[in-house]
């Protein structure tokens, strides 16, 4: 493993780093990891948007960004070390040979791991969870909203992680933009006319497609 960059690591009472946006988009890749990187011009601020499937942790400044249906995604964050990741899985668990962030189990350790790896300590975590959805009325006999939601409560339990926030459940697909440095998590639910076309979207992992389709009568909850 490589050593970490000292330029990259929080400096107590100082600044937090920051990549430019070139820097982000060349930076090696490791499996599972967010690379789809953009300038967001709301927040003025360098931002990474998360797939289904995919995780991003940082201790810089810049935004972790995704859009929600049924899908989870657990935000977590160390304030000693001024560090935070998101993930966003679809599913709470898949095939024992299928070791992917899709499937909550998977995408859980994945995020707490590359979150220790930049000196987060378990102890000193906390989380905030959104998703959810039953954002189609057909979907009621998977509850796969419900499903994802109880598995996230209980994993953050059993691994003694509290949940400080929360947004989940409820019929609205969501966007949510989390703040890895402050800890900061913004949620935004969606209006939207065709909940299929939400569907089939979050599980083709499009999410660009979704936010595009969902854009219109947002109310921001805070």
């Amino acid at each position: 493993m490589a050593p970490l960059n000292a330029a990259l690591l929080p400096v107590a009472g100082g600044p937090a780093p920051q990549s430019s946006l070139e820097e982000l988009k060349t930076r090696a890749r490791k499996p599972g990891e967010a690379a789809f990187f953009y300038f967001d011009h709301h927040f003025q601020y360098n931002a990474v948007k998360i797939l289904p499937g995919e995780y991003y942790v940082a201790n810089e400044n810049l935004v972790i960004m995704t859009v929600l249906g049924s899908c989870i995604a657990a935000c977590l964050w160390d304030s000693r070390m001024r560090t935070g990741g998101m993930n966003h899985f679809m599913l709470p668990d898949g095939d024992s040979a299928d070791i992917s962030g899709r499937y909550g189990s998977y995408a859980m350790e994945l995020l707490i791991n590359e979150m220790l790896k930049l000196g987060a300590r378990r102890e000193s975590m906390q989380a905030k969870i959104f998703g959810g959805a039953q954002v189609m009325h057909n979907f009621t006999t998977m509850n796969v909203g419900e499903r994802n939601t109880k598995f996230v409560i209980d994993y953050l339990h059993t691994e003694r992680i509290p949940v400080v926030s929360e947004d989940v459940l409820d019929i609205y697909p969501r966007k949510v933009c989390f703040f890895p440095v402050t800890g900061k998590a913004m949620v935004k639910r969606l209006a939207h006319a065709h909940p299929e076309t939400l569907v089939a979207q979050e599980v083709k992992g499009n999410v660009v497609a979704v936010a595009q389709k969902t854009a219109g009568g947002s109310v921001d909850l805070f």
